[in-house]
């Protein structure tokens, strides 16, 4: 039974939800190649770039009319800026598009850019910044770290009393989110896409074929892919075919001036303002002024009755009712950042849903376990996500790969244990700590623990600190006496290949544990008839065993090398198997060791790193990797064709292993790399090695420059330290360390 009484099939709303639903201008069409559900400029974008890369049959269906929802009201800030790696190139793309979209489709977007500034008034925030600079000078990004006067002079309206620098950032702006729609509208018009409005989609239904049949009061499309791009209404799409994506709508307001004396008098647009410690943006808004909070999690408003209830019939370009008692406090402090604002009229305050995810990434990308259904939903920053994003799942869906790792947007990241709590409070807990300082290896702990926890969670949780990865409690490290304690693939290959294989997702049933160490092999044959011997059970190699009379897989590790055996198995026996193997140990001196301690083992045996040194944007031969492929192999395995044509083609660039000379701060990856005054290249990893007592990094260069002895510059919090390319690894692994064993007793 619905919340309307009646009984419906699964797969299909209730048409009434949508209130009355007009004609259409056109006929709907009986197929499409791609049909995109929202007419939001998400939507509108990804329609816009698919017609214009040559898919035919490219339709957007939009309920109401085109902007309703969060785009209409949005500030419409845009930035280059983004604290990760991969979406600054989203946000790159997304200002490069808006520049030129006007003049590819007639169409007025009202994009202003007069830059940014982030202040910084601690100093703390200081280093934040610092630590952004090392991370962004190998990105096309334009981004400055600037003094006190620079500030003054860009921003003569601000009180400078508190400010200790500026990350400044020219081409940054704001654009009208109404007029940018519009004009992806138009492009997609004009490069043949269809949207139809009022269409709202009633039912999806998957047929046999992998296709879908999506419902409308207009009729029925047969669909070879449809992509969410719903806004606020995606939850409820997606429960249409079964599916609860974690989205949920937040209050967010910002407040409009009118006009005001001292902006009017100015000769050039003051630059966007993002004043972190008061936690608000500030713009000019034509001759006054517009800013909007992000307020304290116990203060922020979630509309929560829409995620148990839905979004209720008719709900378009309504608004909430504004609170300005709830945003008080960010009002005081941008009157004292900005004291022209004392004296303003408030003529407006928008207050509106926007749409947050657990972790404030949107959710791009096809979604596992429904085939030819694809996301893009989630946006708590559309208007800047919009351009980028078309892009990117354009050239996803017509290539069959993405064009570069945006893995950290990745739909699948969440799955079951992301329960109606666990989002809302990690929603709440994304949007009050918004402009708070961002720590490397921070740790946030709202909604925690899940479901997710192994089977020894419970007898280890008190002695380490625990991270969050993909749901799971995972030990970072385990405190010692006096310190201070506080997908998207294989289903896609099995369809297109006509494999007769069931694939289902067991992470959550198997438990995994790492036993590493000279003396591992000796500790784990105390629990096994099984011979552990080098000779028997060699590198790289796995096989089933019985280990305290449990049955479960053992496997030798490949890339992770540094947890010496991984060690599989159901996940009810976990702590049973922890206590054999702590009680086995016990005369080799066994203890627990965490990820932080992993990630500095590896890095001084030069194993690389999935998601660091391997992801979609590098090959293995530039990663050093060739030793494990053999492309004179007669089977034509995946991957083998395009790596003999970057062969044929060369390497511009290499893997080199680093040390550094550093006092105080250590790498941790994505730091510039200098040479000469000039860029060159990026590290993937870095930590600091306790067995060689240096700081250790993996870095991509160019082929020239990754020999032997060259000596290049690390950018660490706004110093470049000395570092050279080294031979690795500093410290042998056990195959090498066997093997020259054995060569000194055959010498000797």
């Amino acid at each position: 039974a619905s919340r309307h009484g009646s009984t419906r099939m699964r797969g299909e709303t209730d048409p009434r939800a949508n209130g009355d639903v007009g004609a259409l201008r056109k006929r709907l069409k009986d197929t499409a190649e791609t049909l995109i559900i929202g007419g939001g400029c998400v939507g509108v974008s990804l329609a816009y770039h698919l017609a214009k890369l040559g898919q035919k049959d490219v339709v957007l269906l939009e309920k109401s009319e085109l902007t309703a929802g969060s785009t209409w009201h949005a500030a419409g800030l845009t930035t280059y800026y983004h604290p990760g790696i991969n979406l600054k190139k989203i946000h790159y793309y997304s200002i490069k598009l808006y520049e030129q979209l006007e003049a590819e489709t007639g169409q007025a977007v009202g994009f202003h850019q007069p830059g940014s500034i982030r202040i910084a008034s601690t100093v703390s925030r200081v280093d934040e910044m610092k630590y952004q600079m090392t991370r962004t000078h190998w990105h096309s990004t334009p981004q400055f770290l600037i003094s006190p006067e620079e500030v003054q002079e860009l921003c003569p309206l601000l009180n400078m009393d508190k400010v200790l620098a500026g990350l400044h950032t020219p081409g940054d702006g704001h654009i009208d989110p109404y007029s940018l729609t519009m004009a992806l509208a138009a492009g997609a018009r004009m490069h043949g896409a269809h949207i139809y409005n009022p269409a709202p989609v009633t039912g999806l239904f998957p047929t046999p074929d992998g296709k879908w049949d999506v419902h409308t009061p207009h009729g029925t499309i047969r669909a070879n892919r449809v992509v969410n791009a719903a806004g606020f209404w995606a939850r409820e799409v997606g429960q249409m075919i079964g599916l609860e994506h974690p989205t949920i709508p937040v209050h967010h307001q910002y407040v409009v001036t009118a006009t005001v004396a001292e902006v009017k008098a100015l000769k050039k647009e003051l630059p966007v303002i993002r004043d972190l410690e008061g936690s608000y943006y500030l713009r000019q808004e034509r001759d006054g002024l517009l800013f909007g909070p992000y307020e304290k999690q116990e203060k922020m408003v979630l509309q929560d009755s829409w995620v148990t209830d839905g979004v209720p019939p008719g709900f378009g370009k309504e608004l909430f009712e504004s609170d300005l008692d709830r945003i008080m406090d960010h009002v005081e402090m941008a009157m004292e950042m900005v004291p022209v604002l004392k004296h303003a009229d408030i003529i407006n305050i928008v207050s509106g849903p926007i749409t947050y995810t657990p972790d404030l990434l949107p959710m791009v990308g096809p979604h596992q376990g429904v085939q030819n259904y694809w996301t893009a939903i989630g946006f708590g920053y559309g208007i800047i996500h919009a351009g980028g994003v078309g892009k990117f799942l354009s050239d996803w869906i017509l290539s069959g790969e993405p064009p570069y790792d945006l893995i950290e947007c990745d739909p699948n990241r969440y799955s079951k244990w992301t329960t109606v709590p666990f989002m809302c409070a990690k929603a709440r807990e994304s949007y009050g700590f918004n402009n708070l300082v961002g720590y490397p290896k921070e740790e946030r702990f709202a909604g925690r623990p899940t479901s997710r926890v192994s089977g020894v969670y419970e007898l280890l949780k008190e002695k380490g600190s625990m991270g969050f990865h993909a749901g799971w409690e995972q030990p970072h490290y385990f405190y010692k006496p006096g310190d201070d304690v506080r997908y998207r693939w294989i289903e896609r290959e099995r369809t297109d290949g006509g494999y007769d294989v069931d694939i289902s997702n067991v992470t959550d049933g198997i438990g995994v544990l790492g036993v590493a160490g000279p003396n591992s092999r000796r500790v784990l044959q105390k629990l096994t008839s099984e011979d552990m011997s080098d000779g028997a059970f060699r590198f790289l190699h796995c096989k089933s065993i019985e280990l305290a009379d449990i049955p479960l897989r053992a496997t030798r590790i490949s890339y992770t090398g540094e947890l010496g055996w991984e060690l599989y198995m159901d996940m009810p026996k976990m702590e049973a198997v922890y206590q054999a193997i702590m009680e086995a140990g016990q005369e080799e001196g066994i203890d627990n060791f965490g990820t932080y301690a992993m990630a500095s083992l590896r890095l001084e045996k030069g194993f690389r790193g999935w998601g660091a040194e391997m992801n979609c944007d590098t090959n293995p031969l530039e990663a050093g990797l060739d030793y494990f492929i053999k492309l004179n192999k007669p089977a034509d395995f995946v991957g083998k064709q395009a790596l003999l044509e970057i062969k044929s083609q060369g390497l511009t660039r290499n893997l080199a292993y680093l040390t550094m000379d550093t006092d105080d701060v250590d790498p941790e990856g994505n730091e510039t790399i200098w040479h000469n005054g000039k860029v060159v290249g990026n590290t993937t990893s870095g930590a600091y090695s306790y067995t060689t007592r240096k700081s250790l990094a993996f870095g991509y260069l160019p082929t020239h420059l990754a020999t032997i002895g060259q000596n290049v510059e690390v950018e660490l919090l706004g110093r470049k330290y000395p570092a050279t390319v080294v031979q690795e690894p500093l410290v042998q692994t056990e195959p090498t360390r066997t093997r020259l064993q054995k060569k000194s007793r055959g010498g000797a």
